[in-house]
């Protein structure tokens, strides 16, 4: 049964989770004359991030990238400060390929500067444990440990196509095999970030949207997909296993 996060002890304006039929409509009555105030925005304060360079990739590895089968990236692949890709062929990349050259190293400082930008934003709401069979609303969303998704989890930006969602993972993002990430309505997969403070690890036939920015490295298991985000790793691997990565 789909079940939305719990509202935050004091729930306000600025809560991603604050219904607007709580915002409703004061009415002050003098006379005849009916004074309305304005509804206030139900999003929170969540703001895009700037990707930079690194905006042109579809996977980008600290130390290596690895891939076994048919995984086809549909932007750039690199890696920087490391060294070595490897599985490209049988992979394709349909991009540009970027091993320890300048391109790679700025994607990498833009990469840093975006997933210092996107971890530091403000927290509206704090989560925990699981997060399949959730709708989350707009805003940015703290996790002090690990998170994980088995099965799905729906973003709502109720009608807004700028709605911008930061996910704030302490340590591990983790999904279980055919989880997905739903995107409801006007929702943007490049509005979507998920800043991981060490490991993501997107199990087999995982349907994933959005941004993971991850600390050490980013596993993709057998069929899993990325159909409008990216893979990229500051300090670690990225690991591939017959995987489709679409760009936004």
């Amino acid at each position: 049964m789909e079940s939305r996060i719990p509202q935050h002890s004091r729930p306000s304006e600025r809560s991603p989770l604050f219904s607007r039929a709580a915002a409703g409509l004061a009415l002050v009555m003098v006379g005849v004359v009916a004074l309305s105030l304005p509804v206030q925005s139900a999003y929170a304060t969540g703001t895009a991030v700037d990707l930079g360079t690194s905006a042109s990739y579809s996977v980008l590895g600290g130390q290596s990238v690895t891939n076994t089968g048919s995984s086809v990236l549909a932007g750039d692949l690199g890696v920087s400060p490391g060294t070595s890709i490897t599985g490209f062929p049988p992979g394709t990349v349909l991009g540009d390929t970027h091993t320890t050259d300048a391109h790679a190293s700025q994607a990498q400082s833009d990469l840093g500067i975006a997933y210092n930008s996107a971890a530091s934003q403000a927290s509206d709401a704090s989560i925990s444990d699981d997060l399949g069979g959730s709708t989350l609303l707009a805003g940015v969303y703290t996790a002090s440990s690990s998170i994980g998704v088995t099965g799905t989890l729906t973003l709502d930006a109720e009608g807004d196509p700028d709605a911008v969602f930061i996910f704030q993972i302490g340590s591990t993002l983790t999904t279980a095999p055919g989880s997905s990430i739903v995107l409801g309505g006007t929702v943007r997969a490049s509005n979507v970030f998920f800043v991981v403070g060490s490991s993501a690890t997107l199990d087999t036939t995982t349907a994933f949207q959005g941004q993971i920015l991850a600390l050490s490295s980013i596993t993709l298991n057998n069929s899993a997909t990325i159909s409008c985000g990216a893979a990229w790793a500051r300090n670690g691997a990225v690991t591939l296993n017959t995987n489709t990565i679409g760009i936004c």
